[in-house]
């Protein structure tokens, strides 16, 4: 299936064919050498800050690509798409991270800087490339640094220093946050074009969080209520925030130095300066945590999805039987996965129950989706409209496949100098500009330096305090449940505790039309979406004979505004001085995510989000009824509040030898969300390197980077799976002359470590790149001719409904796009990894159900698998990479390769693939307070 680059926002911008020509016209011209030179955009200052107080001794490094500047001019974006040519800062973080995938092998210490970028607090005098003191204030200063343009905010009052934030954040990231403001709020086709795309990115979000304004603002005053003097701090930050944001848009409309976006797009006009950018108000930013929450902090789901698989099992083969099948593939709570917290400790969640209760599964063949999308118009009518509503409908109601991010933290007592050592970062995709950005902030009560989500920077959300680093990966722990309401009156009423209730009804209309950015024809439609006390509903079926709606309930529905207070006190020096306190900290944030901590002296690790206290009996994997007796534990539909299991029940450890993380599972018996926790996982390439590091001792801070990049270049498939599967197939002399040399490919490059390399930095090419090729035709045919004839084919497709067969480099990513780095976390590979070891006679612990590789015989398998493999050496490089928007058919390296998609005018150079944290720190603190 060809893969394609959503055309989101301005993609279209990417293809510069209109502008060349348009820049030969003289006004144009004229424009491009008055936008450049605009007015000044602050009030200079001479002194350079003075550094606060580190204790990294020069040993704390950070990257984010593609740069610090994410704000671009008219001028800019039009000589970008002409020529090439790059704003300051724009992207000179790219070449030094991408440099690291050809070499990491020769990396020291003393190299490290090569790759990554000094993270120490403040700017030597002589590296000040910038001093400003925002709107004239003298309670802070901002200074931006000579080598990556990075904002250093320093205030003397606390008001000042959020201004700063605020104006800061506005100067590098204005329209993304304009942009993803629209997209909490589900508009963002009126706002940047009707492209299909971009349809699909609000329609998938708006599913997921379909706020009214009053809804926004009740998450703020809850907030602040419910969290006392911090809860009111906050507030007073996040509004002191939005004044520098505000002020920076007035300041650039009235100098015309404004982001060009707005201009292409029709909301400013380039000529008489008419058009208006909207202030940014509280709720704006809370629309905006609604988006990132739903992205990368939101576990479970996909429970419809779950119950027709089952259903499809039991028909297959009975209930008993069925039901046996059914688990051996959700693989719960697999004895072989890869663990977080690997000390043999217990935290059980969401475990299955002995004598499940209150189950709702439908009967077969009446499940509908809800439709959400209505009254379309011209563009939004097309194929292509329809068919990205479709996609977006599976992702948003499918179980929750948002794992990314990765960590490696090392114990003191395993490292060369005794201080603990930390690799780690999110993976969040690679944008332009990117959803993260850089800062540092120090001021009263703050002090830290890092990476926040752009519009949310009121506080470092992933980085370094004074004396200790932190960051996050996602975690994915179920704490979404899907209800059976009982339609009572008509399909808008339903049951609730016993009375007939009436749905609410929540509207979106969009309409756009074309622009210079997005010429799409114009169009509109009316999303729609029925609330009910246990959520939006995403389905329709009929239970028992019983019509019913299912409905969806997040702890973290209503409740986005709530971590703001975990990520203030992250950002707290007079908080954060040990584990306890930092796990304090991050107890405060309902988002699912796995958080590490590493100072001078101990390492830490806590899993966080609001985990539900279910009803006994209820078994979290499929709908209940809506009734009370299997409600949350004192359940207020209200406020959608709850008992939530304790900080205890969390898997959590102090100074453990290791940590990793690539969104592995957490814990002994502590159940996720997502499919495809089993014995291979890519979280082995973590765990394998780094436990070979920890047993030998005299870990660096190279070392372990060294580790991380070697993961970030492995095919999973290639070194967990493939030597089983060549296994079978040399179990007897292969005689065919095709399959003897793709068995010869791949086994050499199975020998030389199974990676994704180019042959020498920058060639563009792999080395084995006949063996990839023919791993990645393989996989898919494999799969499917070693599972489909025994699982048949209804049961087949439900389960891979629930599980992608594979997420080879080249394949899109959901929200995340294609070329989008993230690699390997969901696919069949311990599905296979199980079942060959089986046919092989080798013991597994949690194997599958039943046997599937040719029945379970030897020979038969091995037939399946050379009968495939030949197959796949009779596919072209241009059917396995069909090419895209970026890459012409048969260009594997560019398949592959990772590019930053356009949310904005300016668009960046690809780089070779890395499976590697987005922004990304290396630190070892030498010493502590």
């Amino acid at each position: 299936m060809p893969r394609r680059i959503p055309r989101t926002i301005l993609d279209r911008l990417r293809t510069p064919r209109r502008f060349p020509k348009f820049l030969m016209g003289a006004s144009v011209c004229v424009l491009i050498a008055g936008l450049l030179s605009p007015l000044s955009q602050a009030v200079a200052a001479d002194t350079p800050v003075a550094a606060a107080n580190d204790y990294c001794g020069s040993q704390c490094s950070d990257i984010l690509p593609a740069g610090q500047n994410g704000n671009a001019t008219l001028a800019q974006i039009l000589l970008n798409q002409a020529f090439g040519t790059q704003p300051a800062h724009a992207d000179d973080q790219l070449a030094p991270y991408g440099n690291l995938a050809s070499g990491y092998s020769a990396l020291t210490d003393a190299k490290i800087n090569d790759f990554f970028r000094d993270a120490s607090f403040g700017v030597p005098a002589d590296q000040v490339e910038s001093t400003l003191k925002p709107a004239g204030r003298t309670d802070v200063t901002i200074v931006r640094d000579k080598k990556t343009g990075v904002p250093h905010i320093t205030g003397t009052t606390r008001y000042g220093t959020e201004f700063g934030a605020g104006y800061a954040a506005a100067q590098d990231r204005l329209w993304l946050m304009d942009v993803f403001r629209h997209v909490g709020r589900g508009k963002l086709t009126p706002f940047a074009g009707g492209a299909p795309s971009n349809q699909g990115l609000e329609q998938e979000f708006w599913r997921h969080a379909p706020y009214t304004e009053a809804d926004l603002q009740a998450q703020i005053d809850s907030a602040v209520a419910n969290n006392g003097a911090r809860g009111q701090q906050a507030l007073a930050d996040v509004r002191a925030y939005l004044a520098g944001i505000n002020s920076y848009i007035d300041a650039s409309d009235s100098g015309r130095y404004f982001p060009g976006e707005y201009v292409l797009t029709g909301h400013k006009d380039s000529i008489t300066n008419a058009g208006t950018i909207e202030h940014f108000k509280e709720t704006d930013l809370v629309a905006l945590a609604s988006v990132i929450g739903a992205l990368f902090g939101s576990g479970g789901g996909g429970e419809v999805n779950n119950a027709v698989s089952l259903l499809a099992a039991q028909s297959k083969y009975g209930v008993e039987e069925g039901t046996k099948v059914w688990e051996s593939f959700r693989e719960r709570n697999d004895p072989e996965a890869v663990l977080t917290v690997h000390n043999g400790e217990s935290f059980p969640y969401a475990t299955k129950p002995a004598t499940p209760q209150g189950a709702a599964l439908p009967t077969v063949g009446t499940v509908t989706e809800e439709p959400l999308v209505y009254d379309r118009t011209g563009s939004a009518a097309t194929a292509t409209a329809t068919g990205t509503s479709r996609s977006a409908t599976a992702s948003a109601l499918s179980s929750a496949r948002r794992g990314m991010s990765n960590a490696l933290v090392v114990s003191g007592k395993s490292t060369a100098s005794g201080h603990p050592i930390a690799v780690f970062g999110p993976q969040t995709g690679y944008f332009a500009p990117q959803l993260l950005m850089l800062q540092e902030i120090q001021g009263p009560g703050l002090s830290a330096r890092g990476a926040s989500f752009a519009g949310l920077s009121m506080y470092v959300e992933l980085g370094r305090g004074q004396d200790y680093a932190w960051s996050a990966t996602t975690s994915g722990q179920d704490i979404i449940d899907t209800y059976a309401v009982e339609l009572c009156q008509d399909d808008t009423h339903y049951l609730y505790r016993g009375t007939c209730t009436a749905m609410e009804k929540i509207e979106q209309t969009n309409a756009w039309k074309p622009t210079t950015a997005d010429s799409t024809p114009a169009g509109s439609y009316r999303m729609q979406v029925w609330r009910t006390k246990y959520g939006p509903v995403t389905h329709r079926a009929t239970v028992d004979g019983k019509k019913v709606a299912y409905t969806t309930l997040r702890s973290s529905y209503l409740h986005e505004a709530d971590s703001i207070i975990g990520f203030q006190m992250l950002n707290d020096p007079d908080h954060v001085k040990s584990p306890q306190t930092f796990q304090t900290a991050v107890q405060h944030i309902n988002y699912t995510f796995n958080w590490f901590y590493a100072d001078s002296e101990h390492t830490a690790y806590y899993n966080s989000g609001d985990n539900p206290v279910r009803a006994t009996g209820v078994d979290a994997e499929f709908p209940v009824w809506a009734q009370t007796a299997y409600e949350w534990r004192n359940w207020t539909p209200a406020t959608n509040t709850a008992d939530y299991t304790p900080a205890s029940a969390h898997p959590n450890s102090v100074d453990q030898d290791y940590y990793i993380s690539w969104n592995n599972k957490q814990a002994k018996d502590y159940t996720t969300a997502p499919w495809g926790n089993g014995s291979v996982h890519r979280g082995n390439l973590l765990e394998d390197r780094v436990r070979k590091l920890v047993t030998a001792g005299g870990v660096t801070r190279a070392s372990l980077t060294k580790a991380m990049a070697d993961a970030a270049l492995a095919d999973l498939r290639a070194e967990d799976v493939l030597p089983k599967l060549l296994q079978v197939v040399k179990s007897s002399p292969v005689t065919d002359t095709t399959a003897a040399a793709a068995v010869t490919k791949l086994s050499d490059w199975v020998a030389a470590g199974a990676k994704r390399k180019e042959t020498s930095a920058g060639s563009k090419a792999y080395a084995d790149a006949d063996a990839i090729r023919l791993l990645d035709a393989w996989w898919p045919l494999l799969v499917k001719a070693e599972f489909e004839p025994g699982l048949g084919s209804d049961l087949y497709t439900a389960m891979t409904a629930n599980l992608p067969v594979d997420e080879a480099p080249s394949a899109g990513h959901g929200p995340t796009g294609s070329h989008a780095g993230s690699s390997f976390q969901y696919g069949w590979w311990s599905y296979v990894h199980k079942d060959i070891r089986a046919v092989l006679g080798e013991s597994v612990q949690g194997g599958l159900a039943k046997p599937y590789c040719g029945g379970g015989s030897l020979g038969a398998c091995r037939d399946v698998l050379i009968s495939t493999l030949k197959t796949a050496a009779g596919r072209t490089a241009a059917q396995v990479y069909p090419g895209d928007d970026l890459c012409s058919a048969g260009d594997q390296w560019c398949a592959d390769s990772v590019n930053q998609r356009t949310l904005g005018g300016i668009k960046h150079g690809r780089i070779s693939w890395q499976n590697r944290p987005t922004y990304q720190q290396v630190v070892e603190f030498t010493s502590h307070r």
